[in-house]
């Protein structure tokens, strides 16, 4: 993909990503007087954009790998259409909260909260700078080795582990205890979606069993 087309790509899907939010919370909400949802959307989409903006300069292949999403595996599919009626239903339950003032998160924690957003943030890119082969997909590219440093060296799927901290942080910056019922679903998907990973990976991946071995924790030290 040229580069004019991968930039064009990227920032329709973030135009995108920025309506979509917009709707499933506003609209839910009644008004755009959401301080939660102006709270989540500020700490999503601008790192969004620097991080997308880094690695268009530095990583343009990388940054094509994550833009593409289309799942050939059958369970795979099945996980990521889970997840998206995961997030769209929480974040419409996270507006009708507001709304009708059902529940209330206290502000410590709230706050507490937004640091955990971003400090995950911060995780994620790390986790990109060490894994070049990091597609939003599950597949074995041609040439790809197995990555055990950093990170890679605590737990095998670290992207996975900082999802859970993002993921589960949001319905708290939004301020929703109902929103952070339904996005309690996300560890038991997200497994699903880990053990399938691992039968590709140990499978097509030359070395991943060894290391496996090595590295005993999928995605939390001494849990699982």
């Amino acid at each position: 993909m040229s580069r004019r087309k991968l930039l064009a790509r990227a920032l329709a899907v973030y135009v995108f990503t920025a309506l979509l939010l917009s709707v499933l919370l506003f609209l839910p909400a009644g008004t755009v007087r959401f301080p939660g949802a102006l709270r989540l959307m500020a700490l999503l989409l601008i790192p969004m954009l620097l991080l997308g903006a880094v690695l268009f300069v530095r990583s343009p292949a990388l940054l094509e790998k994550r833009l593409h999403s289309k799942e050939k595996e059958s369970v795979q599919a099945g996980v990521i259409a889970a997840s998206a009626v995961m997030f769209v239903l929480s974040f419409v339950l996270a507006g009708l909260d507001f709304r009708f003032g059902l529940t209330h998160v206290p502000g410590w924690l709230v706050n507490l909260a937004c640091v955990l957003l971003l400090a995950s943030y911060a995780l994620y890119a790390e986790v990109m700078r060490e894994n070049a082969y990091l597609s939003r997909t599950v597949e074995v590219q041609e040439n790809q080795k197995v990555v055990d440093t950093g990170l890679y060296g605590i737990v095998r799927h670290p992207m996975y582990a900082v999802t859970l901290v993002l993921f589960l942080s949001m319905p708290l910056v939004l301020g929703s205890w109902l929103s952070l019922t339904v996005l309690l679903a996300y560890p038991v998907i997200i497994a699903a979606r880990i053990r399938d990973e691992e039968r590709v990976l140990l499978q097509g991946l030359p070395g991943y069993a060894e290391y496996a071995q090595r590295v005993r924790w999928r995605i939390l030290p001494f849990i699982w």
